[in-house]
Parts: C-alpha cells; sequence; structure tokens
C-alpha cells in the first residue's frame, strides 16, 4: 500500500511547470497512481524523474521511450487522458 508520504511526492512531482504536462499528469496522479501495482508505482517514480523535454516528446507521441517498462507507463497515462476518466 502506497503511503500518504509518497503520494505527496507524487503529486508534487507531477508539477513540471510545463502546462501540457501539467494537465496529463497532474489527473493520472489524482486518479491512478494509487491504482497501480506496486511494480507499477515504481515505474512511475522512476519515469518521474526524466527530464521534461523526454516526457513532452512521449507524451506527445513524438518519440518513445527506449525502456519498455517507462514506454508502458506511457501508455497507460495517454490511454487514461484518451479515454477521459479524468473529466
Amino acid at each position: 500500500m502506497i503511503s500518504d508520504v509518497e503520494l505527496s511526492r507524487m503529486r508534487w512531482a507531477a508539477r513540471r511547470g510545463m502546462l501540457e504536462l501539467d494537465l496529463l499528469l497532474e489527473p493520472f496522479v489524482e486518479e491512478c497512481f494509487t491504482d497501480l501495482s506496486e511494480a507499477d508505482q515504481l515505474i512511475f517514480a522512476r519515469f518521474m524523474k526524466s527530464e521534461d523535454q523526454d516526457m513532452f516528446g512521449w507524451l506527445m507521441r513524438r518519440e518513445k521511450p527506449d525502456d519498455p517498462e517507462l514506454a508502458q507507463i506511457v501508455k497507460q497515462i495517454l490511454e487514461f487522458s484518451r479515454t477521459g476518466a479524468n473529466r
């Protein structure tokens, strides 16, 4: 189970300062992070350590992460955004 401290860290990390990233990441953290498996939570935490420009390219579908685990998290974020589950 995720601790309140770790959830707060992810909420803070989701505030990237780039509107496009904030609009995708903040709702995902609020709605999905606690439901991810422990392994996916760790992968997401690793994803959040990526550079903003890399994240932007991945989330705008301009590039794909070389790491298949990060690619899967990107896919989950985009699917969440696409389905409108955050609205």
